[in-house]
Parts: structure tokens; C-alpha cells; sequence
């Protein structure tokens, strides 16, 4: 196994002689390895592989890796990411520090809420172009929402269009530079005596940290494990993670959590596994056909958005109109679909 490692004469000098090496399972756009060298030493082996991602190549993809845990390096202790001992970018490959995993626990949001809080806000406004912005709805995202609802023969009230372009303005990322994972779910969490560290980083950016603080609320949008949190337990969540920004930026998280999760409402993508992403509009499949990610299916993830969406706005100043139409766009799905079921509580989480 050692003799497939793909590790140069300079990354074998910063590692060691490699005594066994385990391929892990991972996604279908990297390989990774577990390796101890003849010292005795852990470190795993990343190489960033063709495919699998149409949102980007591999090259970028290993680019944002690598920027985006050198980002996450800044943290001192507890860190919140492993750490990069060294790179080989002609082949696409990261050594990092191996990070030992407690596996289940049975209170596991509290600390994924921290951790996530403090990767965050180790960025700022002269990080700009460290990473792309992050990515966010489109006005076509909002238009093939309105279509849904038109396809389902749900009215959609006048001021609707107009809200939807007001949310589209602030969620701009542009005045905002948290780091961003860009896929914070179960898997990507590693459990430590000292909290949790985030791994893989191939979709970091820099945007509004609302944007994954509402991946609670809105059932964890860009992972196969969708899960909802409710009442004390997501309450506790956010509190951690908001006190824990203010401890550390002396300032309030900027931006609306309603907005955050009316964003990912709209974004027809956030129903189907990244390969499958910018390959068709995925809103525009609702009405005829139910699809399956993970266990959980396409409309089982859409009525859960918009039953979130529609409880945050009832009394919101810009989105009261766009509550309302996603609140009849729910009951119109379940109507036609008796059976979906609610999405998994947080206690289903898978643990790897």
C-alpha cells in the first residue's frame, strides 16, 4: 500500500519513511490515507482527484484546501481543523497532522456550534480574495421558485418578487468575510478532548457565517444526512454559537438567520448530492417526481425548509409575503404526498 502513497522526495523529507499506509473511505473526489511512518508517527495523506465536483476542478478544489486550512491554522488552541505540514501542488496532495476521533457523543452540537463559530471569525476584511466569495442564491434560483409554486398551482402573492429580490441583495457575501467550510456536516466533524476540528475544506470560502449557523434550522442543506433541530436543543445551539463570535470579535453575528435559511430555501441544488448540481433545475422536478439523497427525499428536505421558513418570517419586515407563499407551497406537497416524512432529529446522526 505504501508504494501507491503520492509523496515526492520533498513531502517524504517532512513526513518521514512511511512503514504502512490505510486508504480510507472517502468521497469520490479524493483519496486519502492513514499513514504511520517507521518513527511511529500518524499523519494522513490527502490527494484532491478528478470528478465528482462540477462546481469545480480539481485544481481549485486543492487550491481552496489548502487555503482555506491554512486559514483555519490561525486558531490557537483548541485549533479547529488539522494541521498542514506540507503540500505538493503539481499533484494535488496535502500532508496533515491526524486527528484522533472520539467518535459518538451524545451531545455533539454544542461543540460542532463553537468550533464552527471560531472558524469563522479568524477572518476579516483584509482576507478579501484569500478565498472566493461564497456562493449564494441566484435570480434564477428565485424565479424557478416562483415557478414551483406556480406549477403547483399555489397563488403567489404580489409582493413576493419583490422580497426575493430584496433577500437576493443581502445575501451578498461581499461585505462579509467569515471562513467559511462550505460543508460543515456529520463526517466533516471530527470530535477531539479539546472540541471539534472540521476536515475538508475543498468548498471553503469567505461570506456570512449565518449561512452555515442556519445549517441547524434548515436541516444540514449541502449534506446527505439531512437532520432537523428544534426547540431547546437548537436554541442552545445558536446561543453557543452566537456568544461564542461575541467573545471573540466583541461584536453581534451580522445578517438575519431568516435570510440565511429563505436562501437555502430557494436554491434547487441544495436537494441533490453535489455531482448532480448545475445539472438540471432541481425545483422544476418537484412537481412530478420525488427524488432520493441519502434517506431522506427531495420533498421530505423542500416541506421542511418551508415549514422553517414560514415560522421565521410571520412578523419579519421583508420576507412576510415570501413566508406566507412558502407556508401554502408546504401544505400544496403535502397534500399531494400524505406519506413525507419529517426529517430525522439530531440524535440520527451518523457517526463514522
Amino acid at each position: 500500500m505504501t508504494r501507491q502513497l503520492p509523496l515526492n522526495e520533498k513531502l517524504l523529507s517532512t513526513v518521514g519513511t512511511p512503514g504502512s499506509a490505510e486508504l480510507l473511505d472517502s468521497s469520490p473526489r479524493s483519496h486519502v490515507w492513514r499513514v504511520r511512518t517507521v518513527d511511529g508517527r500518524l499523519v494522513v495523506v490527502k490527494q484532491i482527484a478528478d470528478g465528482g465536483d462540477r462546481g469545480a476542478d480539481a485544481d481549485t478544489r486543492f487550491a481552496r484546501e489548502a487555503a482555506g486550512l491554512r486559514l483555519a491554522g490561525r486558531a490557537t488552541r483548541p485549533a479547529v481543523a488539522p494541521a498542514v505540514l506540507a503540500t505538493d501542488p503539481s499533484a494535488r496532495v496535502l500532508v496533515l497532522d491526524h486527528v484522533d476521533d472520539l467518535g459518538r457523543t451524545d451531545d455533539w452540537m454544542p461543540g460542532y456550534a463553537e468550533s464552527l463559530a471560531r472558524l469563522h471569525a479568524l477572518t476579516g476584511p483584509a482576507d478579501a480574495g484569500a478565498l472566493p466569495a461564497a456562493p449564494g442564491p441566484t435570480a434564477d434560483d428565485a424565479e424557478s421558485f416562483l415557478a414551483l409554486a406556480r406549477a403547483l398551482d399555489v397563488p403567489v402573492p404580489s409582493a413576493v418578487p419583490g422580497e426575493l429580490a430584496g433577500l437576493l441583495e443581502r445575501l451578498d457575501p461581499a461585505p462579509h468575510h467569515a471562513l467559511l467550510h462550505g460543508d460543515p456536516c456529520p463526517g466533516n466533524d471530527l470530535r477531539t478532548p479539546d472540541g471539534v476540528r472540521f476536515v475538508d475544506f475543498e468548498r471553503a470560502s469567505l461570506g456570512n457565517g449565518l449561512t452555515e449557523l442556519a445549517y441547524f434550522r434548515i436541516g444540514f442543506p449541502t449534506c446527505w444526512c439531512a437532520l432537523s433541530v428544534t426547540g431547546t436543543p437548537l436554541a442552545e445551539v445558536e446561543d453557543v454559537y452566537r456568544s461564542t463570535w461575541r467573545d471573540l470579535t466583541g461584536t453581534d453575528v451580522p445578517g438575519d438567520l431568516a435570510d440565511a435559511c429563505a436562501g437555502w430555501l430557494v436554491q434547487g441544488d441544495a436537494l441533490v448530492e453535489r455531482a448532480h448540481r448545475g445539472t438540471a433545475d432541481q425545483l422544476a422536478r418537484i412537481p412530478a417526481e420525488d427524488f432520493a439523497w441519502g434517506q431522506v427525499s427531495a420533498r421530505e428536505r423542500l416541506v421542511h425548509r418551508l415549514h422553517v421558513v414560514a415560522g421565521m418570517t410571520r412578523d419579519h419586515d421583508h420576507l412576510h409575503a415570501f413566508g406566507r407563499l412558502s407556508s401554502a407551497v408546504a401544505g400544496r406537497l403535502l397534500a399531494r404526498s400524505p406519506k413525507l416524512r419529517p426529517l430525522p432529529t439530531q440524535e440520527a446522526r451518523p457517526w463514522y
